[in-house]
């Protein structure tokens, strides 16, 4: 096995996968009906600009439909663009048929400017940002590099309670 030294944090936790889709409630019917994961949440509409969401630096108008679930110990997601600038609607303008978007990893919020910089010395600056209160969340475009989105998620006091219920399936 090859090892190689990294300066990056140990403490990162693969969270999720998400998939960006063109309709969510056909998505989720065939999670149900191939993978029997049928736990989802309802789906909701987020608008990043209630939660200081950026694209590309510029302040974000976008709403998306969100519907989540966990299996074992992974969080997926699922998003709808529906309206606005957002890298999700960017990747669909050009994958029409959908796909996975992005890997998730979550850290301590406390720990998350660390990691922004360990990012940014390695060529990856954030891309997307939402101040939302269960988790301070940056995504890098990492997709040319392992052709995925890379999000992290600093999670606050109130996201582990939040964690839990999900994990319980009291969403």
């Amino acid at each position: 096995m090859d090892t190689t030294t990294t300066n990056s944090s140990s403490d990162l936790q693969f969270t999720q996968i998400a998939w960006v889709v063109k309709d969510i409630k056909a998505t989720e019917r065939i999670f149900r009906e191939t993978m029997g994961i049928s736990n989802f949440s309802e789906a909701e509409i987020i608008r990043l600009a209630e939660f200081e969401g950026t694209h590309y630096g510029e302040p974000s108008d976008a709403e998306s439909l969100v519907a989540m679930a966990y299996t074992g110990e992974t969080f997926i997601e699922l998003i709808q663009p529906l309206s606005g600038r957002s890298i999700f609607q960017d990747y669909l303008d050009k994958n029409p048929a959908g796909g996975v978007h992005h890997l998730a990893y979550s850290i301590p919020v406390a720990k998350l400017e660390k990691i922004i910089s360990e990012m940014a010395q390695k060529g990856f600056q954030v891309i997307t940002s939402v101040n939302h209160p269960i988790a301070k969340i940056v995504f890098f475009d990492t997709s040319k590099d392992i052709g995925v989105f890379t999000e992290i998620m600093g999670i606050t006091k109130e996201g582990e309670k939040a964690v839990q219920m999900m994990k319980s399936g009291n969403t």
